[in-house]
């Protein structure tokens, strides 16, 4: 039998069946479960077929459809604010004429921190009474209450939007730096030659160049925000009264704290829908930058 299989087959069955145990099977089985009510209270549920009952229902539920709007609201202005900070960062960097190496190295900072941490050392620092930003605040004389940073449902949002940003920022970033230092000078050269502003320059020229490294960049960060859940399970738990409630925590509240796994996998399923819309997308945008410069360059 196994002579029939050949070598390089063989060789890649352990891996093959490693990743059918792990990957495959639980895929599967939570898709299924989706289409069950299934509870882990009721373990008989899992084998009762309602059909697509939970996605009608969680596309009629305004805590859900609050929470996805969220979700793409927090996705769309962290991804922009971390475009636009992580280019003006390359730039920067990328001007320097002494410790280029160093600022690479600083500049990859807050990508060490996991999301937990970061989502601990913010919520120490917008802590009502002890916080480091409020103190600050207080003592530059810009306010004299405290500012209820994550008691405040819009604050809260900001604040998350804050910690996102900040640890994130570094990949756009890198990536953009990459393109830089990749970039041919010729064409700058050339503009400069014909008198092109320095606005000019970088509009026509060096931003169309570093488009594809910032679309890649956002691929990458999409599938990230549009799973968030440890910096928002950490700072605020999805409070106050799920006002910074995203998809993630309201899968992992309704799997675990109301033990309706079914409902929380069809829930999980179209937040995937939204992560796999949101990469086609930038794929397209990506593909349609590199064929701009393949015509230009």
């Amino acid at each position: 039998m196994y002579k029939k299989i050949s070598p390089p087959v063989l060789l890649l069955l352990p891996a093959i069946i490693v990743l059918a145990a792990v990957v495959l099977f639980p895929l599967l089985l939570s898709f299924y479960s989706s289409f069950t009510p299934f509870r882990l209270t009721r373990p008989a549920t899992l084998f009762t077929f309602i059909g697509l009952r939970n996605y009608t229902r969680i596309l009629t539920d305004p805590v859900f459809l609050a929470a996805f709007v969220r979700t793409v609201v927090l996705l769309t202005i962290a991804l922009n604010l971390e475009m636009l900070l992580g280019l003006g960062l390359a730039l920067l960097v990328n001007k320097a004429t002494y410790g280029k190496r160093i600022l690479r190295t600083l500049m990859m900072f807050p990508m060490m921190f996991s999301p937990v941490l970061v989502g601990f050392q913010f919520k120490f620092m917008f802590n009502d009474n002890v916080g480091i930003i409020n103190n600050a605040l207080q003592s530059l004389g810009i306010t004299n209450n405290a500012i209820p940073w994550l008691i405040d449902g819009n604050l809260a949002l900001l604040s998350i939007v804050i910690a996102e940003v900040w640890s994130s920022t570094s990949v756009f970033a890198i990536l953009i730096l990459a393109g830089l230092l990749a970039m041919p000078q010729e064409p700058v050269e050339a503009a400069k030659v014909d008198g092109c502003t320095s606005w000019q320059t970088f509009r026509y020229v060096t931003w169309p160049f570093l488009m594809p490294f910032a679309f890649i960049a956002m691929t990458i960060r999409s599938l990230d925000v549009a799973r968030a859940y440890d910096i928002v399970k950490i700072m605020t738990d999805g409070g106050p009264a799920r006002r910074t409630e995203l998809i993630w925590t309201l899968v992992g509240r309704t799997a675990y704290a109301d033990a309706q796994m079914g409902l929380a996998n069809a829930m999980a399923y179209v937040s995937i829908i939204l992560s796999i819309a949101f990469t086609v997308y930038f794929f397209r945008k990506l593909a349609l930058a590199r064929t701009q410069i393949g015509a230009e360059w």
